[in-house]
């Protein structure tokens, strides 16, 4: 940790047996055991947290409401609930004294997502939806929260396909609209978003032929050229 850049910060995954084997019902024992794993050692280095739900996961929005009520928002929270670990922590809790704020992103996967509702407890309970581009899940562009987590899986070829020319441009633009205070070009299902500046976490997770570390250079070099426009009016990079 000492040895990242100072505004480095760590995005972590939510475990499993919460998303998928518990499916959020009845978490309060295992997310304390996760905040009390050394987590909270990451202190103001402690990006995002995501949590993935199953294919399977259909929208339930009374489970969504208990879980996100559960999740604490910032480091004090955290080591409040880590006091209530279970005897499945095989080691003292790691609990932390400093000061930061935490954030959580949901990641859906089953069209029952496409719901109004659903973004507006998202919005509700200031949960970010991640923006995650892949072949047959939905692709949702609402803004939730005060910052957007995308992760590119590969949309021709779940964690495969790499991303040409054009579809960087997209991208790009879609993080010039985030950070700018502005909706992104895509499928929306629920109101406006308010206007406001946004952070973006973005992720490739197109791995499986390494062309996450060359998409992601290629995507930062387009981000850091300037915008210009043309005589029609249409922007250049």
């Amino acid at each position: 940790m000492d040895q990242t850049p100072k505004d480095f910060v760590f995005a972590v995954k939510g475990p499993r047996f919460i998303t998928h084997m518990k499916r959020l019902k009845d978490v309060r024992a295992p997310l304390a055991n996760f905040f009390a794993s050394g987590l909270l050692a990451l202190g103001p280095k402690l990006g995002p947290i995501l949590w993935q739900l199953p294919p399977s996961f259909s929208f339930d929005k009374k489970r969504l409401d208990d879980f996100f009520e559960l999740l604490p928002r910032n480091i004090p929270q955290a080591s409040a609930l880590s006091r209530h670990h279970d005897d499945k922590l095989k080691h003292r809790p790691v609990l932390s004294e400093k000061s930061g704020r935490i954030r959580h992103a949901l990641e859906i996967r089953h069209d029952s997502f496409r719901d109004p509702e659903f973004i507006a407890l998202l919005r509700r309970h200031r949960i970010a939806l991640v923006v995650a581009d892949a072949v047959k899940w939905p692709l949702l562009m609402d803004a939730t929260a005060d910052f957007v987590y995308v992760r590119l899986h590969g949309s021709r070829q779940l964690y495969a396909s790499g991303y040409g020319s054009k579809a960087l441009g997209r991208w790009a633009d879609r993080v010039r609209a985030w950070t700018s205070g502005r909706e992104a070009e895509g499928e929306h299902v629920g109101p406006p978003a308010r206007s406001g500046k946004r952070d973006v976490f973005l992720y490739f997770d197109n791995d499986a032929k390494v062309h996450a570390p060359f998409d992601a250079l290629s995507l930062i070099q387009r981000l850091q050229q300037p915008i210009t426009q043309d005589r029609a009016g249409k922007v250049r990079v």
